[in-house]
Parts: structure tokens; C-alpha cells; sequence
């Protein structure tokens, strides 16, 4: 296991109030790839609790990097902040997922903030395949995810999130929800996606997604494949869309940046992972010619 020790900053050393609020809730993630001797390795990694690191996995001969990012804590509380800074150097090829689902729990009024910085070399490619997030009856929760990307490089971002903990009847019970999502290419063309949520204001209504139990985003952006690619890959992923209607709700667009944009709403977990490998596989046979992953979380 690759996980550096917890810096104890002079400001932190002398502040008893900050030392006691900010161990295991202020935590940083910091990683970066390079491509060395036909695989990708972690160069360089730091992480400080609840974030910890296991060593990249290596499934198939392309030399990708598998890694797992663990929060063993089990969720976020309110005022917690986690970080992720990500780069990636040039033909660099990594796959990010979780071993569990991303749990954010009630809070009496402070935010759990995620936020998720990326960067992308030249040619570098990104899976970046977390588990969803359960945002539990009353929880507050804020995440951003932005994504630099230089030229050639490709990122696929999946980001999925619950109505809640289903089970227990907590659909859409949150106290807060926003999420951002930015990724910019290298000629500054951009892809955003934003939302808020709070049931508080006008803000609380989901719409059509009230009768639905999970909401996900696929993207997969590059700015040097070829138009006639995105379109295959658009008409191929409608076709896999319309063959799960009634258990998936979705639609596919090409967006302003260079790629395909998915938005799905799923009737239950099994039906959201089923879409998640149905779709990862069309794009990682479109794009690279590769078959599907044999994820191991454990």
C-alpha cells in the first residue's frame, strides 16, 4: 500500500481547536500517473485520513492503472472535506473506481463537500467509474468535479447518485444536494453540467426523476477523434438505451465539446450497474478497440 504519512502543519501542531476538528474530516488525495516502460505507475501520492490508497491494479496487457480510492471511515458527515487532486502525465492510462457506494449522512446544517480536480496530459486516458452516492434523509452534500484535459487526452466520467436510502423509505429526503461538473479541453471548449437541490425552496422539485430511484451521467470527451466516431458511438449507445426502456430512462447527445454525452435514470441498482457496463463497453470498443473490464473490488 502506497499511503504517505499525515503532515502535521506548524498551524495545526499549535491549534488544539483546529487539530481536533480537522483530523479525519478535512482529508486530501493527491495523485499523479506517468506512463513508464509500456504501464502507467503512481509517480508521485499523498493522502491524508480518511483517504487512503491501495497500490494500482493491473487486469489486462495495456498496462493500465487500476486504483481503488478507499474512504473507510464510511461517509461523509456534515463539515467533513475531501479533496482529490488528480494528474495525469502524457499517455498515461488510469481506472478510478470504489470498492463501496459514496455515503453522505444527515447533517443539522453543515455541508459535506467533495471536491475533484483533474488534469490530463497529452493522450492521457481517464476512466473514471466511481460507485454512486446515497445521500441519506437530511444529509447536505456539495460536490464539484472539474477536468483539464490537454490535447488527445480522453476522459470518461461517470457520476451516479440515489434518491437515497430506498429501503428505508428515504427517497429524495435530503436536506441539500448540488453537484458540478466542468471539463475543458485543451482549445477551451466545455462541457458543464449543474445542479441544486433543496427542498426548502423552489429549488427542491426533481421533476421527472421523482419516479425514478437513481439519476447518472456518462461523458466521454477528446478533442482528435473523428466526428464520424462520436456519431457511431451516439447511434450505438441510443440502440442500447431503447433496449432497457422501461427500466432505464435515458438520452444521448453529442455536446458542445468534442464526445457523447449520456443522461440516464435507472429503476434500481442492478438496472444502474447493468447500464454503467453496457455503455463502458461501447465506448472502450469504439474508441480503443478494447473489451470490457473484469473489475475486481477487493
Amino acid at each position: 500500500m502506497i499511503v504517505s504519512p499525515v503532515p502535521v502543519s506548524p498551524k495545526i501542531k499549535n491549534s488544539p481547536d483546529i487539530l481536533t476538528e480537522s483530523v479525519g474530516r478535512v482529508g486530501e488525495l493527491r495523485l499523479e500517473y506517468a506512463r513508464r516502460n509500456g504501464r502507467t505507475i503512481i509517480a508521485r501520492s499523498h493522502c491524508t485520513t480518511p483517504w487512503h490508497l491501495l497500490p494500482p491494479i493491473y487486469l489486462d496487457d495495456t498496462g493500465a492503472a487500476y486504483t481503488l480510492l478507499v474512504n473507510p471511515s464510511g461517509g461523509l458527515v456534515g463539515g467533513d472535506r475531501l479533496s482529490i487532486d488528480m494528474r495525469l502525465g502524457g499517455e498515461a492510462h488510469v481506472l478510478i473506481s470504489a470498492p463501496s457506494a459514496n455515503r453522505v449522512y444527515r447533517s443539522q446544517g453543515e455541508v459535506s463537500i467533495q471536491d475533484i480536480k483533474i488534469t490530463l496530459g497529452a493522450g492521457a486516458v481517464l476512466e473514471w467509474l466511481p460507485e454512486h452516492t446515497i445521500p441519506f434523509a437530511g444529509s447536505r452534500f456539495r460536490q464539484t468535479i472539474h477536468a483539464t484535459l490537454e490535447p488527445g487526452a480522453t476522459i470518461l466520467l461517470w457520476d451516479a447518485v440515489a434518491s437515497g436510502r430506498i429501503a428505508r423509505n428515504e427517497r429524495w429526503a435530503f436536506a441539500s444536494l448540488e453537484n458540478e461538473i466542468c471539463i475543458r479541453t485543451a482549445a477551451g471548449q466545455l462541457l458543464v453540467e449543474r445542479y441544486a437541490l433543496d427542498p426548502a425552496t423552489d429549488l427542491g422539485s426533481v421533476g421527472i426523476a421523482a419516479e425514478w430511484d437513481y439519476v447518472a451521467s456518462l461523458y466521454v470527451i477528446n478533442d482528435t477523434v473523428t466526428p464520424e466516431v462520436w456519431s457511431r458511438l451516439e447511434a450505438r449507445i441510443g440502440l442500447l438505451l431503447d433496449e432497457r426502456a422501461g427500466s432505464l430512462l435515458g438520452g444521448v447527445s453529442q455536446p458542445a465539446a468534442p464526445g457523447v454525452a449520456v443522461k440516464l435514470l435507472a429503476r434500481t441498482a442492478p438496472d444502474l450497474t447493468g447500464a454503467l457496463d453496457v455503455l463502458w463497453a461501447a465506448v472502450r470498443t469504439e474508441l480503443w478497440n478494447l473489451p470490457p473490464v473484469a473489475w475486481r473490488k477487493y
